[in-house]
């Protein structure tokens, strides 16, 4: 408000310099040999939908027609991952992921999906608090994808939405994306949200990072981006830029801003441990350990599409069909009443 060098004038169609170079500093190190050798094309996006977007359009313009251009997506997908990959023109296809049996990762499953996928296949991954399970591979099995998708010559196109929000540590979070980089795959790209780390959902404040293997490629890759976004959004939004680059670019107002990324992951894991106590020392029917093992804000809490709808009718809670749960909208005041009434749905059958 008090700075008189703002305006509401366009910025630059790749968005503001300062804000591309605190969201690569963020995703992938201070110290990222690739930020380094200016190997890393990023373009401000319309926050994680509109970096996704970008990248299905960059993939679906350049991947080689002799190549694949099919996209996988973790079984179960983000709801949104499939019908943006198809609005650009790509094929899609799953790749196992969770097991509803055990309620975890499938993990034979998802090795066998990929390597029986074809090579040069795209591979959307998610980063961390997998959307929509809450199950997150381990730092073991991270490194055995990242071999698999090595061996097949497959892209890897990670989905940072919720960096900060599954452990607390946005350094822990992104871990899987610089693994990747390191490991020298040809190209690795980066669909970045500050929606909820940062509460910019309506600013719509994201990236789209590419990373290649020389600064030449980058250049001609950075030059591309910029065409397909000024045929789509034209410039992005200035507002929500400004405000991520200023708070990550001030050392004391950084250092705020994580700690209370780590209140809001703590106090998400509180309402975890709220809700499991509460269904177990109630003697609701089933098991409830997947609430405690699955991070991030969504639980996937393994009722039945019918139980949802009797949930909403009969009790006025809220979720998606599949049984997903925003863990975020539990407090200490509702946590009991929503165990009541998942208790007395399983048990009555009310539907």
């Amino acid at each position: 408000m008090n700075d008189e060098t703002l305006g509401h004038e366009y910025l630059s169609i790749e968005g503001l310099a300062l804000y591309l170079q605190v969201s690569q500093r963020l995703v992938f190190g201070a110290k990222a040999a690739a930020i380094a050798q200016q190997r890393v094309a990023s373009v401000q996006t319309l926050s994680g939908t509109g970096a996704l977007h970008l990248g299905a359009l960059f993939l679906s313009r350049f991947l080689p027609e002799s190549g694949s251009k099919r996209v996988l997506v973790s079984d179960p997908p983000y709801v949104n991952h499939i019908p943006i990959l198809r609005h650009a023109g790509l094929e899609t296809g799953l790749y196992p992921y969770y097991s509803v049996k055990t309620r975890s990762i499938d993990f034979a499953g998802l090795q066998e999906g990929l390597t029986t996928a074809p090579d040069g296949s795209t591979i959307l991954l998610h980063v961390c608090a997998h959307n929509p399970t809450g199950t997150d591979l381990s730092a073991e099995q991270w490194k055995e994808v990242a071999q698999i998708m090595k061996t097949k010559r497959q892209i890897p196109f990670f989905d940072s939405a919720y960096q900060g929000f599954a452990s607390g540590d946005p350094e822990s979070d992104t871990w899987p994306v610089r693994y990747f980089v390191d490991q020298n795959f040809g190209v690795v790209l980066v669909a970045q949200s500050y929606a909820k780390n940062f509460g910019l959902y309506g600013e719509r404040a994201g990236c789209l990072h590419v990373v290649t293997s020389s600064p030449e490629l980058t250049g001609n890759i950075f030059s591309q981006l910029r065409v397909l976004q000024r045929v789509t959004v034209s410039t992005p939004p200035a507002f929500g830029a400004r405000i991520v680059s200023t708070v990550l670019d001030d050392g004391e107002l950084e250092a705020v801003w994580r700690e209370d990324l780590k209140t809001m992951a703590g106090r998400i894991v509180e309402m975890r441990h709220a809700l499991r106590e509460q269904l177990e020392e109630s003697g609701t029917p089933g098991r409830w350990d997947h609430l405690t093992s699955q991070i991030g804000m969504f639980c996937y809490s393994g009722l039945t599409a019918e139980q949802v709808v009797t949930l909403r009718e009969f009790h006025h809670v809220y979720m998606t069909r599949d049984g997903r749960m925003s863990v975020a909208g539990l407090n200490d005041s509702n946590v009991a009443y929503v165990g009541r009434a998942i208790k007395q749905v399983i048990e009555q059958g009310l539907y």
